[in-house]
Parts: structure tokens; C-alpha cells; sequence
């Protein structure tokens, strides 16, 4: 009789738990059978399942409707399941705080509150992450669960709202130097000083922001788990997860490393088997000493809460396993009809790869890239990465970064650095920006102004807002396409909720800026800054052309990528409903890793699928080297 403890009762005093990793690996379905876990062992306890992702899976995965709301499950009441609504927490968020945020905001500025009620109204790039870091931080302070396990975005968007501590601290500052130049001006016209309402918003914010940091950073109540399956994009992704989450200070409690398959079970798989043991090794020497746990292939997608509970019943530590007995021969699949067709043939200027985490974005945008290159050796390709946690580089097997890297003669690929970006659209716009809402026109004389205002706006952009990646992005691109250099340009994107952002970016900031114009407009007298003023508008120009050249069917292809899997097949459909909401065409959709034993039949079964030409890319040797895989993914999908 086995008397060793469940795996996962090391985790018991905890009271937050956060599933991450890179995307498609999936930590949809691990959170959910961790949360059943924690359900059924604390009967007594409030347990929340909550997502933070945009693109959230939870419902398909669940067999259960989602919403903003808490919802009991049915067979395990005492755990809910919710979906954060930006929306709706920033409504909550303005009604209790709108009117003292306000306030401040008019003590370091010269715009009253009638100016910056529209704020309210505009698309705020970044608020799901903001907002889902103030809403899980206020469960726990105020009591309303015992537990919570958060089904995180992938892990490049993850960081980014792990690190909205540090941009919440610094955000807090700045609005304490507005609060400090009233504080003056009242202490000199009347030689005394009570506070008011902006005080005590400003201590009980940096009080819930101090509980907050103090939650996440403390390992005995919070650990990140991080999901990942053996293959080599994922462990890159896992060692640059794992290092940055040393860097926030936020304990990394385990490796759950899924998808794992059995030599005996699948001897016809020893392609795949032998990569896998390969990668396994890897990822034991960066997991120490945290545990690393190993969950299996299923037959089937783990679907509905008996089926999780079975996933994790199985759940075991890694240990030694046989490597394959040989090294298979590698063996390459028939290429299937349809394929793509000759973007570059067509006149096309921009290929767009989007889908769900893990369906092979980069694979596919990268055998893209080659192909076009290959076929057209006197014409310029460069693939781009836009995702924050860049896997483009792995799947050629490059250390590819901001700056061009020649792949083949006339193909380049790059991996954006939002660092790189921000410092220069610092440089181009926001220092100026900040000075001009500030109302600081360098009068010596005014020395409140020029001790408050502009410090406190200089401190909010020095750092790295919300959404910025999104916006930094589609500059790049912009540029990119306004150079004129490149014949063609492949974007590999964020997955699917943070690629939207993206799409819906260029509405975005044309509004933003359309505020700053009315706001100068306005005050135009008092604020001079014509030239500034001049580059905005250009700015706001080149915007409006790009989303323009978005939704040209011509100049721009978006081209969907897939998995086998109800969760994945689903976001697509939600993906292909919103660009079609958009007025940005989809011809086609890649079907990764198709095996001949597949049924279409859930694919046909989804009407908003069956508009879209179906290319079918089968999975590729495992035990060769990437390059070689990208030329034999480039020659299958054209």
C-alpha cells in the first residue's frame, strides 16, 4: 500500500498561487485541476479560480460558463471559477476613485476636471493587468476567499503584471508630489494644513499596495507555478521565466511539466520520446532545487472537472526514466493540399501569425519568413517578433535580438526590445509630454511648479507604463513599413488577447492623442509648444495610415494558426469573430501538428472556421536540428 504523501500537500499553506509558463503548454488546465485539488482537500474553505488573461480558456476547459461573477461549481460548491472584466473593475474602480484621482491629477496640471473626465472613456492598453493585480490583491485583504489560484496570460504578459508593483509604486509617488504642491501652496497662503480627502486615498492606496508586494514576494503564503511540456521552446521560455521571476522576488514554487509521454505506452512516438528525455534532463538542472512534476499524455484533452480530477490523480516527481533504446530515423511527412499561396506574388506587405499560445506561432512565421526568401532570393524578408516573450530566436536556434540578424542572404529576423523602444519614444514625445501637462514653461520664478509638477509627470513616464508593449509595437511596424526597405514583413505575435491589443492599438492611440489635441487646443495660449504639437500630429497621421494598411486585404495577410484541442479551436473562433469586427481579413488558417488519425470534424463543426482555407502543416521530426525544421515546415506550407 502507497503510504507517500500527494505530491501536492507541500503546497497546502499557501494562499495564492499563481500558474504561468509559456503559452499552449497548458497551465488552463493544470490551474483548474490544482484549484478541483485544493476544493476537494479543503472542503471548508472558500477556493477561487480566477483568470487574468484576456484570451482566458477557463469555460472551454471547465465545460462551464465564465463570467466576471464568482460561479460555485456545481459538484464542488466551494470553488468558484471567475474571469476578470477590465471593463467592469475599471467602472468599480472610478466610481469609488475616479473623483479624488481627478483632484490630484488637477493639482499637478493645468487641465480641470471637466478636461479629464473623457480620460475615463478612452481604451486604456493595459488595464486588464492593472486592474487584475488591485482586484486579487483586494480578495485576500478583505476576506472574501481563503484560496485563490490565478490562471495567468503566458508568461511574457504575466511579468508584466507581476511588475505592476513597481510601476503602482512609482505611479503613487507622482501623485504624492501633486498632493505636496497643494500641501505647500495651503501651508504658505495660510500658514497651516489639514488633510483632505487625496491624503487618505493616497495612504490607504500605498498601504493596499505595501499588503500587496508584501503577499506576492512572501513565500510561505504565495508560490508561482510554472507550467511547461519537454521541448525546447518551451524550456528556453521556462529558464527566462524562472530568472525573472528571481528578479521581482516572487518564489517559484515547482515546474509542472506536461503532455509527458511513455516509451512502452508509445514506441511509434520515439521521436518525440527521445526529445522529450533530452529535454527533461534540461529542465531538472534549472528546477533545483524546486520540485518538477510530471503530468501525462492523455489519449483524450482533459475536458470537465472528472476529467481533471483523473489528470491529476496521476501527477507525479520526476525521476529517472530509460532513455529510447535508438535513436529514431527521421522520417518526414507528405506534404497536404491546399497550401499557402505567394504572399509576395500576391503584393502583399505585411503577414500577420496569430492564435492561441503554443500552437506554433513561431514555427510557422519563421517557415513563412524562409519560404518567401527562398522563392524570391532577390527580394528583402524580415520576420519580426512583437511577442514580450520572444520564442521566434528558438525556433530557428538563433539568439536573435533588436537589432537585424541575417538568416539567409536576404532574409533578417529581429525580436523587439520594448526597453529599446520606450527609452526613444521617451526621447521622441513623452519627457515633452509630461512637461506640457505638467504646465511647467520653465519659469524661474515659479518654483512650486518646477519643484511638483514636472518631476511628478517625468516620474510616471520613466517607467514602463501599461499596455506599452502594444503601442512601442506598432510603431516599430509602422517605421518598418514607412522605411520602405523590406518587401515583405512577417509579424510573430503575443497571443491571442494581447495580439487584439495590438490590432485595436491603432484606435487607441488615435483617440489618446485626439484628447491631447483638444486639451492644447483649449490652452494653446498658455501652453506655446507648437512644434511639439506638430510631431503629435504626425504621429496621429502615420497611426491613422497604419490601421488603414491593416485592413487593406492587399497590403496586409493575417494568417491563423491552430492545434488539435476544443480550448484551442475555440479562441480561434473568438480570434476570427473579432478580426472580422474589425475589418481585418483572414484567408487562411494553418493547422499545426496535424496527424493523419485527426478528425475535422470539431474544426468543420465551428462555422466562423469553415470561411477560412485550411493548410495543413503535419508534425515535424523532433531529433533535428531547428533550422533544418523551419526549411521542412517552409517546403510543406507552400
Amino acid at each position: 500500500m502507497d503510504t507517500q504523501p500527494h505530491p501536492l500537500y507541500s503546497y497546502d499553506s499557501l494562499k495564492l498561487v499563481l500558474f504561468s509558463g509559456k503559452g499552449g503548454v497548458g497551465k488552463t488546465t493544470i490551474s483548474s485541476a490544482f484549484a478541483r485539488f485544493w476544493g476537494h482537500r479543503f472542503p471548508q474553505e472558500r477556493i477561487l479560480l480566477i483568470s487574468t488573461d484576456p484570451a482566458h480558456s477557463l469555460g472551454d476547459v471547465l465545460l462551464t460558463p465564465v463570467c466576471d461573477r464568482p460561479q460555485p461549481q456545481s459538484d464542488l460548491p466551494n470553488l468558484s471559477i471567475r474571469a476578470l472584466d477590465a471593463q467592469e473593475l475599471l467602472q468599480n474602480f472610478k466610481q469609488r476613485y475616479g473623483e479624488v484621482l481627478q483632484l490630484l491629477v488637477e493639482r499637478g496640471s493645468f487641465a480641470t476636471a471637466e478636461d479629464l473626465t473623457p480620460v475615463w472613456e478612452l481604451n486604456w492598453p493595459g488595464l486588464d493587468e492593472l486592474m487584475g493585480i488591485l482586484e486579487i490583491q483586494r480578495l485576500l485583504n478583505e476576506n472574501e476567499v481563503d484560496r485563490v489560484v490565478v490562471d495567468m496570460a503566458p508568461s511574457g504578459h504575466a511579468l508584466n503584471l507581476l511588475g505592476l508593483m513597481d510601476f503602482l509604486d512609482n505611479f503613487l509617488a507622482a501623485l504624492d508630489l501633486f498632493q505636496e504642491k497643494h500641501r505647500a501652496m495651503s501651508q504658505a497662503f495660510t500658514g497651516r494644513y489639514s488633510a483632505d480627502e487625496a491624503d487618505r486615498f493616497l495612504k490607504e492606496m500605498q498601504a493596499d499596495l505595501t499588503a500587496g508586494r508584501q503577499l506576492l514576494q512572501d513565500a510561505t503564503r504565495t508560490h508561482c507555478l510554472v507550467a511547461s511540456i519537454a521541448e525546447p521552446m518551451s524550456y528556453a521560455e521556462t529558464a527566462r521565466f524562472l530568472g525573472s521571476l528571481q528578479d521581482l522576488n516572487i518564489h517559484a514554487g515547482g515546474i509542472f511539466v506536461n503532455r509527458i509521454v511513455k516509451w512502452e505506452d508509445s514506441p511509434q512516438m520515439g521521436d518525440r520520446y527521445h526529445e522529450q528525455q533530452q529535454i527533461l534532463e534540461h529542465l531538472q538542472e534549472i528546477a533545483q532545487p524546486l520540485p518538477l512534476f510530471l503530468l501525462p499524455q492523455l489519449p483524450e484533452e482533459p475536458l470537465g472537472g472528472t476529467a481533471l480530477d483523473l489528470l491529476l490523480a496521476q501527477i507525479r516527481p520526476s525521476e529517472d526514466e530509460p532513455t529510447a533504446p535508438v535513436v529514431p530515423a527521421i522520417q518526414w511527412p507528405d506534404k497536404i493540399l491546399p497550401s499557402l499561396s505567394d504572399f509576395l506574388s500576391e503584393g502583399r506587405q505585411l503577414a500577420i501569425v496569430g492564435g492561441k499560445g503554443g500552437v506554433g506561432k513561431s514555427t510557422v512565421a519563421a517557415a513563412i519568413a524562409f519560404a518567401m526568401a527562398q522563392r524570391h532570393p532577390d527580394s528583402k524578408i524580415r520576420v519580426v517578433s512583437i511577442d514580450p516573450a520572444h520564442s521566434l530566436g528558438d525556433a530557428f536556434g538563433l539568439n536573435l535580438s533588436h537589432e537585424p540578424q541575417q538568416i539567409l542572404p536576404n532574409l533578417t529576423g529581429v525580436e523587439i526590445n520594448s526597453e529599446i523602444l520606450l527609452e526613444q519614444f521617451r526621447e521622441d514625445y513623452l519627457w515633452e509630454l509630461a512637461e506640457m501637462i505638467s504646465g511647467d514653461r520653465t519659469d524661474p520664478d515659479n518654483t512650486l511648479q518646477l519643484l511638483y509638477g514636472p518631476e511628478a509627470w517625468r516620474k510616471i513616464v520613466a517607467q514602463s507604463l501599461p499596455g506599452i508593449d502594444e503601442i512601442l509595437s506598432l510603431l516599430a511596424v509602422i517605421d518598418l513599413l514607412e522605411q520602405n526597405t523590406e518587401d515583405l514583413i512577417i509579424l510573430d505575435t503575443a497571443p491571442t488577447g494581447h495580439l487584439l491589443r495590438f490590432l485595436e492599438m491603432p484606435n487607441a492611440l488615435a483617440d489618446w492623442l485626439g484628447w491631447i489635441f483638444k486639451l492644447w487646443i483649449k490652452y494653446q495660449d498658455v501652453l506655446g509648444r507648437t512644434e511639439f504639437m506638430g510631431r503629435l500630429r504626425t504621429l496621429r497621421q502615420r497611426v491613422v495610415k497604419a490601421e488603414k494598411k491593416l485592413k487593406d486585404s492587399q497590403h496586409t495577410e493575417f494568417i491563423g494558426v491552430i492545434q488539435k484541442g476544443t480550448a484551442t479551436l475555440a479562441e480561434q473562433v473568438r480570434l476570427s469573430e473579432s478580426l472580422a469586427e474589425m475589418g481585418i481579413n483572414q484567408r487562411y488558417l494553418v493547422y499545426n501538428r496535424f496527424e493523419p488519425s485527426d478528425s475535422l470534424t470539431e474544426v468543420k463543426a465551428r462555422e466562423t472556421l469553415t470561411h477560412h482555407t485550411l493548410v495543413h502543416l503535419p508534425n515535424l521530426p523532433r531529433s533535428i536540428e531547428p533550422l533544418e525544421r523551419i526549411k521542412g515546415a517552409a517546403s510543406l506550407l507552400f
